[in-house]
């Protein structure tokens, strides 16, 4: 009887929302497989046919899903939203290795799935090397794949993470959110704006790029590449191998650009611009980078590689791009002494704001563990007084307080058990541990002399290999987005 009871309970969830919005997803993605088929047939690449091929397969299924399964009003209940979020990336990540692997560009389905997930997922880490002799259209499909990740990051944080309660996020649940069954109507109308904007933003950045002397093709991937803080390059050196300040500065700005809250562009396109200087994260965010570029000037001085004003900009570059989850280097800033891959590593669990591209911990939930230490301490100084936490002079609730350490504790939990399994595979204390913290930050590269800025991944175990893309998907997701779903009362209910 009670197996019987559990099975009934299963079927309650209604997949169809799920497979409609799956199908949707993957029409997208295949339609753009045939961006750089098109690029490959107008150079004269007989490749162009692998990507048509891809297109046309995932078209197909995803057109399947979506005719199979439409209908309506969609509604969605929580768990369904959950289940949504982890099949929609899982799918997007399975699929878009396809045109890697039918090119012959990464030799296995374990490389592929691999790279297509770093992209999608916006964390940079590659397998792939010769980046620099590699047919165009692979180089596009890399870029084009971390683009639409990081736009589909920035609405999965706006519209779907605060209805879920995920990690204290609910401190930014909007009222038209408020309720799950309004989630996808009013992320509809809100996607307009947010990908008009995103568009504007990489248009800018890539047109910047070429007239700082990158060529059209690399100016429109890195232009892609670092307006969604992805950080996947069409060169082996990234963006060192132009070794430009000029290039380098105008990645600062848009990593930064990504780094920020984006629905606060849009408010401040409607007028309300002070929104931008006044927001607490933000301010926190441009203070974390200020302070941390310093340090790092000092030590690339102390440790003789560059003097002045260069060591300025390779610490700055190199900050803002770990900082912000990028993942791009100017330059190998482990040659800047021992205590640079301790500070590197460090930094690159910060992240960037809520409702941006960036990944990682996120500034605001270091502001509201801050506010909760400091609560605690004066109230064991002060044991009779009051002390309210407060968020950007709000007060701040227990609910939002204990969903941020819960988060903090899992995701030093969660890190630590994927350093573990890493270490299991055979890899030596740094990288696996290096590796799991790049993969749960999606940051890109690690740190040591296998995965460190100047190495790749593709020298790891297809075991390894599997698990870092779990760990990839686990930190964009935000750790209990997936990891609820391995809860057997998430099913009974």
């Amino acid at each position: 009887m009670g197996n019987r009871q559990k099975a009934k309970t299963f079927m309650l969830l209604d997949i169809r929302p799920v497979l409609m919005v799956i199908g949707t997803l993957l029409s997208v993605l295949g339609i753009a497989m045939f961006i750089p088929a098109l690029l490959d047939l107008a150079l004269g690449d007989k490749q162009w046919r692998v990507f048509a091929a891809s297109g046309g397969v995932t078209v197909f299924v995803g057109g399947g899903l979506w005719m199979a399964t439409r209908k309506g009003r969609v509604e969605f209940t929580r768990r369904q939203a959950f289940v949504m979020t982890v099949l929609s990336w899982t799918s997007l990540a399975a699929f878009g290795a396809l045109p890697l692997l039918w090119s012959g560009a990464a030799p296995t389905y374990t490389d592929a799935f691999f790279e297509s997930m770093s992209g999608i997922t916006t964390t940079g880490s590659t397998v792939l090397s010769g980046l620099d002799q590699m047919q165009a259209g692979v180089l596009l499909w890399r870029g084009i794949m971390q683009w639409l990740g990081g736009l589909g990051v920035i609405v999965m944080a706006i519209a779907v993470l605060p209805m879920l309660q995920v990690g204290g996020m609910q401190l930014f649940q909007a009222e038209a959110f408020s309720t799950a069954e309004k989630i996808l109507p009013r992320a509809t109308q809100i996607s307009a704006g947010l990908t008009g904007l995103y568009i504007v933003f990489t248009a800018v950045c890539a047109l910047l790029y070429h007239l700082a002397g990158m060529t059209a093709l690399d100016a429109i991937i890195h232009g892609m590449t670092t307006v969604a803080t992805g950080g996947l390059s069409s060169h082996d050196n990234s963006i060192g191998h132009y070794d430009s300040a000029r290039i380098e500065i105008i990645a600062i700005v848009f990593m930064i650009i990504g780094s920020l809250p984006f629905i606060l562009y849009i408010q401040a396109l409607r007028g309300q611009i002070l929104r931008l200087t006044r927001d607490s994260e933000i301010r926190a965010f441009l203070a974390i980078l200020a302070f941390f570029t310093i340090i790092a000037s000092f030590y690339a001085i102390e440790s003789g590689t560059f003097e002045g004003l260069d060591a300025v900009r390779h610490a700055a570059f190199n900050v803002v791009s770990v900082v912000s989850g990028t993942g791009y280097s100017s330059t190998d800033y482990q040659a800047w002494g021992p205590f640079s891959l301790a500070f590197f590593f460090f930094i690159m669990f910060i992240g960037g704001c809520q409702g941006s591209t960036a990944c990682g911990l996120k500034v605001f939930r270091l502001q509201v563990t801050f506010q909760v230490l400091k609560q605690h301490i004066n109230r064991i100084v002060f044991p009779n007084g009051v002390f309210v936490k407060k968020y950007a002079g709000m007060p701040l609730g227990d609910d939002v307080s204990a969903a941020v350490m819960s988060f903090f504790f899992l995701y030093v939990v969660s890190f630590l058990v994927l350093g573990i399994l890493l270490q299991m595979t055979g890899l030596d204390l740094v990288t696996a541990l290096s590796g799991a913290g790049t993969a749960i930050a999606n940051v890109g590269p690690g740190v040591g002399h296998i995965i460190g800025p100047a190495g790749n991944f593709q020298p790891l175990s297809d075991v390894a290999k599997w698990l870092l893309s779990f760990g990839m998907l686990l930190g964009r997701l935000e750790l209990l987005t997936m990891l609820v779903l391995f809860l057997p009362r998430f099913w009974m209910e």
